[in-house]
Order: structure tokens, then C-alpha cells, then sequence
């Protein structure tokens, strides 16, 4: 069970080597995590928050993976003051946590919600209690124009994971639409407001990349208030950083697979106005593929479900390796939703794509080694 303040279980999410849990409430309030003895604060430079309604604690991974539980802690707001604030006394709740470790590794990937939430969770729930990770790939929300649709992600994480598996974020061009889509950092997990990033769970190295918009920074479906153009020329440089320190990076102790996590799939051929950065994402796929060497890239974005292979017809910017693609929907039931099913194994990925129905494809198997 999880208190009546807050809106669905908790989430922790996986950034670089820290998780970032989050909670998002029905009233104002002030929270911390408690993990050992230990306790990690929802603050701004010291200051604990309490004007929003998604709260973030961030922790090294080791304490918690080390500790297997948190407890979350908070107090009501009655009333905040400059002087003598007053608040209520703590309550507390507390959460299993699994780490992402052994030899065989299941994922669930879901992108393309867009606002949807029953079905995602009914999709998601796939693995049941043998669920290890969680990937929320883009196009949660509908569009950021609404501060409640930031919700649909914590209800979604929440409610599949129940606060007790990590989960892997990937903002998608869809989240970049609207007036809140400049709060990405205070809703949703981000390197310190980067959307992309790497990330460590115990054999599995991955990278998370943003394509951002899929059109043009001119195009006036955006009204003259994006600079993507400007953000990829930014996260070529991130990704080439990463490409230059195999051993802090893809190539450290311990991992066993690399993944690229991205919401569009870029290598893929794209018709006006959609046809942009083509040289930028061919050299986003050469670095990929000479240097970090993935197993698997896992996307969305085109609201379908299938794998393509190095060569296929879908690859025009020679893909690094294997790409998953798991999103799609029915045009006559709109709570549906279909996902990725992923087993990580020592030497092949299988993959299932299942819906919210309880429906699920032939397994399709994907060697990984050569």
C-alpha cells in the first residue's frame, strides 16, 4: 500500500551511477529518502522543497543496491512561513528494491503513451515479478503544454516496477512541446538538465541519446521557440567524450552488454520535413559503431513493432547493430498500447512483442555475439 498523499508508488530511476527516486503527491509537502542511517534530501541548496508536486531524492546506487530497501519520509505542509513554518510530523513508508544483476535480464520497453497510462501498466506488467528493468522510451505524456502530464511517466514507472526495479528515461520529440517542456529537470530524471546521458546497472553499460525534435528548427509547428539544432551539435560532443574513455565508460569492469537507448531511430530513411541532421546522425551511428560497438539500439517513435538487422532496407546510416523498435497502438481501442519484452542473455537477446491485452508475438532471437 502507499500513502494516501501520494499519487502512485515511487520510482527510481537510473542515472549515470545514481538513482533518482521520485514521487509525485497531492499536496505540498516536504520529502526525503532514508536508506541505512543515511537520509537524502529533496532540496535546493539547502533548502527542502515544497512547491511542487513531484518530488526527487538522489542517492549513489551502490547504497541502495547494497541497502535492498528505502523508506520514504516526509512532512505536510499546514503552513510555510518565513519564521516558524508549520509543519506536521514525519510519516514514513517504506519499499523493497531489487538491483539489476544476473546472468539473464528482463526488460520491458514502452514508448508512445502519450498520456495513456492502464494499458502501458497492463502491457508492462509482461515479466510480473521477474521484471529487472523498466524503459520508458519517449512520448509519455502526450505533449509538456499541460504540468499534469508529467504524471503519465510516474504512473506509468510506478505502477508496473511498484518502486521496487529501476527504470531507464528517454525524453522523445513529443516531450520537447510545450511551455513546461523547459522544466524537463524538475519532472523528470536528467544528468544535472541533460537529457542524455550513460548509465550502470550491474553487467549492462547503456547510453541514453535524444534526437529531440523530428523536424526542422524552422518549421512553424514550433512558433520560433527551439534551438535542436544547436543541442545535437552539444551532444555530438558528449558522445564523442564518452567514445574516448572506454575504460570509465562501455569498456569498464564488469560489463557484460551496451545498449543504446533513444526514442527515434535515427538510422533509419526519413521523407521532408522529417529528413534532418542526416549527416549528424551518420556520425552518431559511425562513433556507435567503430568505437562503443553496441549490442542493441531499443527505440520508438514510429508507432510500430519490428527488428531490423545491420543492411536491412530500413538502415540507411549503417546502424550499429541490432535495433528494436516496440510501439505501437489500435486506431479503435485507444487504451491499448504494445511493447517490447526483452530477455538479456550471455550471448542472445529474445524479444517479444506484447500488448495490453495479454497478447504476445513469436519470440524473435537476436544473437550478440559474434
Amino acid at each position: 500500500m502507499i500513502p494516501d498523499l501520494f499519487l502512485t508508488y515511487p520510482s527510481v530511476y537510473a542515472v549515470g551511477e545514481r538513482y533518482i527516486i521520485m514521487v509525485p503527491v497531492k499536496a505540498h509537502c516536504v520529502m526525503w529518502v532514508k536508506v541505512g542511517g543515511e537520509c537524502y534530501y529533496d532540496h535546493s541548496n539547502g533548502i527542502l522543497r515544497s512547491a511542487r508536486l513531484t518530488h526527487k531524492c538522489e542517492l549513489p546506487m551502490s547504497v541502495l543496491d547494497a541497502a535492498h530497501s528505502y523508506t520514504v519520509c516526509y512532512r505536510l505542509i499546514n503552513e510555510r512561513k518565513p519564521y516558524f513554518s508549520d509543519l506536521s510530523d514525519v510519516y514514513e513508508a517504506s519499499f523493497d528494491f531489487r538491483p539489476c544483476t544476473g546472468d539473464r535480464i528482463n526488460i520491458y520497453h514502452i514508448a508512445d503513451a502519450h498520456n495513456r497510462v492502464d494499458g502501458p501498466i497492463a502491457a508492462g506488467s509482461y515479466f510480473g515479478d521477474a521484471l529487472d528493468l523498466l524503459i520508458l522510451n519517449g512520448d509519455i505524456p502526450n505533449h509538456s503544454g499541460e504540468i499534469e502530464y508529467f504524471d503519465a511517466i510516474h504512473k506509468i514507472a510506478g505502477g508496473i516496477t511498484h518502486g521496487e526495479v529501476p527504470v531507464i528515461f528517454s525524453r522523445g520529440n513529443h516531450d520537447t512541446r510545450g511551455i513546461y517542456a523547459e522544466n524537463i529537470e524538475d519532472y523528470t530524471p536528467t544528468d544535472n538538465g541533460k537529457s542524455y546521458f550513460t548509465v550502470r546497472l550491474g553487467s549492462i553499460w547503456a547510453i541514453v541519446l535524444d534526437c529531440a525534435e523530428d523536424k526542422p528548427d524552422t518549421n512553424e509547428e514550433y512558433g520560433h521557440t527551439i534551438c535542436c539544432h544547436k543541442f545535437r551539435l552539444e551532444e555530438t560532443a558528449f558522445l564523442e567524450k564518452v567514445a574516448d574513455d572506454p575504460e570509465g565508460e562501455y569498456a569498464a569492469p564488469g560489463v557484460e552488454h551496451r545498449l543504446v537507448i533513444v526514442h527515434n531511430p535515427f538510422c533509419e530513411p526519413r521523407k521532408a520535413p522529417f529528413d534532418i541532421e542526416r549527416d549528424t546522425f551518420a556520425y552518431w551511428a559511425e562513433i556507435l559503431k567503430e568505437k562503443i560497438k553496441p549490442e542493441l539500439m531499443i527505440s520508438g517513435h514510429t508507432h510500430r513493432c519490428y527488428v531490423t538487422m545491420p543492411g536491412d532496407p530500413l538502415d540507411e546510416l549503417k546502424q550499429p547493430c541490432p535495433q528494436i523498435v516496440a510501439s505501437s497502438h489500435k486506431k479503435e481501442d485507444k487504451s491499448y498500447i504494445r511493447g517490447g519484452a526483452i530477455t538479456l542473455e550471455a550471448n542472445a537477446a529474445t524479444v517479444r512483442f506484447t500488448g495490453s491485452d495479454g497478447d504476445a508475438s513469436e519470440p524473435i532471437v537476436i544473437n550478440l555475439k559474434p
